[in-house]
């Protein structure tokens, strides 16, 4: 069987680790080349080098993305590196500590809204400039939450920018999809990254609290949720565009 990224050139934001990393990993194992961009270039280097080791073909930038020159650079060198651009996994996010609404510092609140939402719409319009001049037709996939779902009281700012998001991704799928573009999202539930362990160290428990929530009973790994990206962005799900798929074991049924 063909594998499900044969020949694509992919577009990776937020790399160097967690749920990003394993993406790359993964889009590269299944016949991708990959862009890699994140911050911190030592984890970018990590990865990139973990991918050639095994046969896979990578690079990466190091980009903010609240840095729309740098953002755009980065999309720029992907077409300069690669050929082109097929399909792109916007999940490069901020964080904030968790506490209600009246207690997110506005500083916190301008970084979730510069990275979270604005860095996608950024992303997004690169890449569709991106797809339309080389590939033609591709695919993009943005990373949400099932945070955004529901009212979130412990990350109300952060659940907003990935409601955005949702509503960014819709919007792009019915303007794209009439040139072959489709655009989806992934919301993933309690998922073992560097992302959950720093809310959990302000909120003791926070961990098992969700595993109870969850049918499956346990948390997902990163490549699990990479897993579902990967087949979005694939031509295997070729007439799905505009869905925010939950990738959450369950706990949103």
């Amino acid at each position: 069987m063909t594998t499900l990224l044969h020949d694509k050139v992919a577009f990776v934001s937020g790399a160097g680790r967690g749920i990003g990393a394993a993406a790359a990993r993964l889009f590269a194992r299944e016949g991708a080349a990959v862009l890699l961009t994140a911050r911190t270039e030592d984890q970018l280097k990590a990865v990139t080098a973990d991918i050639r080791a095994t046969g896979g073909t990578a690079d990466y930038v190091v980009a903010d993305l609240a840095d729309p020159d740098g953002l755009r650079a980065a999309v720029d060198r992907t077409v300069a590196l690669f050929g082109r651009l097929d399909v792109a996994f916007n999940n490069g996010a901020a964080i904030t500590p968790p506490g209600p609404m009246d207690a997110t510092d506005i500083s916190d609140f301008d970084r979730l809204y510069e990275v979270n939402l604005r860095g996608v719409w950024l992303a997004m319009v690169a890449q569709v400039s991106a797809i339309r001049a080389t590939a033609g037709r591709g695919a993009i996939v943005n990373n949400s939450s099932v945070g955004s779902l529901a009212g979130n009281p412990a990350l109300p700012a952060y659940g907003a920018m990935k409601r955005a998001v949702n509503s960014l991704t819709e919007s792009a799928a019915i303007t794209y999809g009439p040139e072959g573009i489709r655009v989806n999202a992934v919301a993933p539930g309690n998922t073992r990254t560097e992302m959950i362990e720093t809310w959990q160290s302000h909120t003791p428990g926070l961990v098992d609290r969700l595993i109870a929530g969850t049918p499956l009973g346990r948390q997902a790994g990163p490549e699990e949720i990479a897993q579902a990206a990967a087949w979005l962005l694939s031509d295997r799900s070729s007439f799905v565009t505009g869905t925010v798929l939950r990738v959450d074991g369950g706990a949103r049924a």
